[in-house]
């Protein structure tokens, strides 16, 4: 099995409907994936999958090495950091945002008696440092852009050390100064030899940071195409994933897509 994630025929039903078929996709150890695909696509489905916090119906689904069904999901889950919309909306607008990073070293949202060690505190410091959040230890969630909140929810997500890292599409609601500085700092954070193995989901290949490997492509529940990102960005590939003519262009390390105009 899979250091990271191994997943072998999986499905998700829900009542009528397949919210992910046959979906046989491994993680090894230092890979970075973008998990890419039109909404409804099933991206999110898989990343609740890859955290833990749903089983398939069909399949068998790896994770860090235990089979979801057969592993205490509680003693896995802290050994996952994940980043998304739906922890953000958990987090107390009042909390500090110090506390909002340390409090993951409990599993915990919002900060009551717990008592945290200094290597904790020192530990929540600087990966705000990291992510260029430093000078707002201090202030309240809710008094944070949407920017400088994803940057903080990156953070948490780091606080335990992780073996894989999930973001849900991290750049989602910011501005282009605040995607180019997020897509900066992950590519940062992928090119770190030491950081976890990442799986990233979003809508757009303008978002894919340099340093990324792998691409996974989603529609309707179902594999397109997956591979290093070099060989499977492709404008068939992703024209057949978005079902509309696209071509993929390349400058450096970024990538832009637009619709085919024919001539």
């Amino acid at each position: 099995m899979s250091d990271v994630l191994e997943f072998a025929g999986v499905g998700v039903r829900r009542g009528a409907s397949d919210l992910l078929s046959d979906i046989t996709w491994s993680v090894e150890e230092g890979e970075r994936w973008v998990v890419i695909g039109p909404n409804g696509a099933g991206k999110t489905t898989l990343l609740q999958l890859a955290a833990a916090r749903m089983h398939p119906t069909t399949g068998v689904a790896g994770v860090l090495g235990e089979v979801l069904g057969a592993v205490d999901v509680f003693e896995l889950r802290p050994r996952i950091g994940v980043s998304s919309a739906a922890v953000a909306d958990r987090i107390p607008d009042e909390e500090r945002v110090s506390d909002v990073v340390v409090t993951a070293a409990y599993g915990v949202l919002g900060r009551w008696r717990e008592e945290y060690d200094e290597s904790d505190e020192r530990r929540a410091a600087e990966l705000l440092e990291a992510l260029g959040v430093a000078s707002l230890a201090q202030r309240r969630f809710g008094t944070l852009s949407e920017g400088e909140r994803k940057r903080v929810q990156i953070a948490r997500a780091l606080m335990t050390d992780p073996e894989l890292m999930l973001l849900d599409e991290p750049a989602a609601g910011l501005d282009l100064r605040g995607r180019e500085d997020l897509v900066g700092r992950l590519s940062l954070l992928a090119n770190d030899l030491e950081a976890p193995a990442m799986v990233l989901v979003t809508h757009h290949v303008e978002e894919i940071p340099p340093g990324f490997t792998d691409i996974l492509m989603l529609r309707g529940g179902k594999m397109v195409a997956a591979g290093p990102i070099e060989a499977t960005l492709t404008a068939d590939n992703l024209s057949a994933t978005f079902d509309i003519p696209l071509v993929v262009d390349r400058h450096g390390e970024r990538w832009a897509a637009r619709a085919h105009t024919p001539a």
